[in-house]
């Protein structure tokens, strides 16, 4: 919640391009790539707009992959800690695997889980987002339908039944390892659109609002936790 209300208002202030704020607040807020790959479709952002949030976020990845670890070393914070501010701080769930795993096996194993937690925040808010979108678009004279997010309801629906069904769950493993590969291909597909052409089209402003976003985030994480108000 926190995240959403900073980075809605960074982006404002910077007068960054509505979707563009909304794909980078939500990266950051959620889970990166994966929560840019998800609401990217439910608001139809352009294809610019994707490339720049994107590499926004992995940009940040990479600088987390290092300064990450030597923070935590520097500061002293011991498994725990560091697994929960990496889990909290971090854009994406590989990236936090990729910080947490030279800290410590606990790290790892706190991390990812807290992770993975605070990634299943994807559905309920690509679902709302959906309908406000769809709210906007159907108040508007002249527009098309809007279109529901109905492979949110798909995602569900196959894990339930993969969760529920131990004979499916041999299928779902496989399923789950293409899925995984084919989101690879497509978050690499949409960042080589991001262009110097592209950049210099849309300014520096949502790299300002991101940058900024994290680093109030991280900061705020750290502070919280090396405080022993979250633990």
């Amino acid at each position: 919640g926190t995240a959403t209300l900073l980075g809605s208002l960074l982006g404002r202030l910077l007068k960054t391009e509505r979707d563009t704020s909304l794909l980078i607040t939500m990266g950051t807020a959620i889970c990166g790539g994966s929560a840019i790959a998800a609401i990217a479709p439910v608001i139809r952002a352009k294809s610019h707009e994707v490339s720049v949030a994107l590499g926004t976020v992995f940009m940040l990845n990479a600088a987390a992959l290092f300064l990450f670890p030597w923070i935590g070393h520097h500061l002293d914070l011991n498994e725990t800690q560091f697994g929960l501010w990496s889990a909290l701080a971090i854009h994406d769930t590989s990236s936090v695997v990729g910080a947490t795993l030279h800290y410590g096996p606990h790290a790892l194993e706190v991390g990812t889980t807290v992770k993975l937690a605070r990634a299943l925040w994807i559905v309920p808010v690509a679902m709302a987002i959906g309908y406000l979108r769809s709210r906007e678009r159907n108040a508007e004279v002249g527009k098309e339908k809007a279109k529901r997010p109905w492979f949110i309801l798909g995602f569900l629906m196959t894990a339930a039944l993969v969760t529920w069904i131990p004979s499916l769950q041999d299928a779902g493993h496989f399923v789950e390892m293409i899925a995984k590969k084919l989101m690879v291909l497509t978050l690499f597909l949409i960042g080589l659109n991001l262009t110097r052409a592209t950049i210099k089209s849309v300014g520096i402003k949502p790299f300002i609002q991101g940058i900024s976003l994290w680093i109030i985030m991280a900061a705020g994480s750290l502070g919280a936790i090396y405080l022993n108000w979250i633990h």
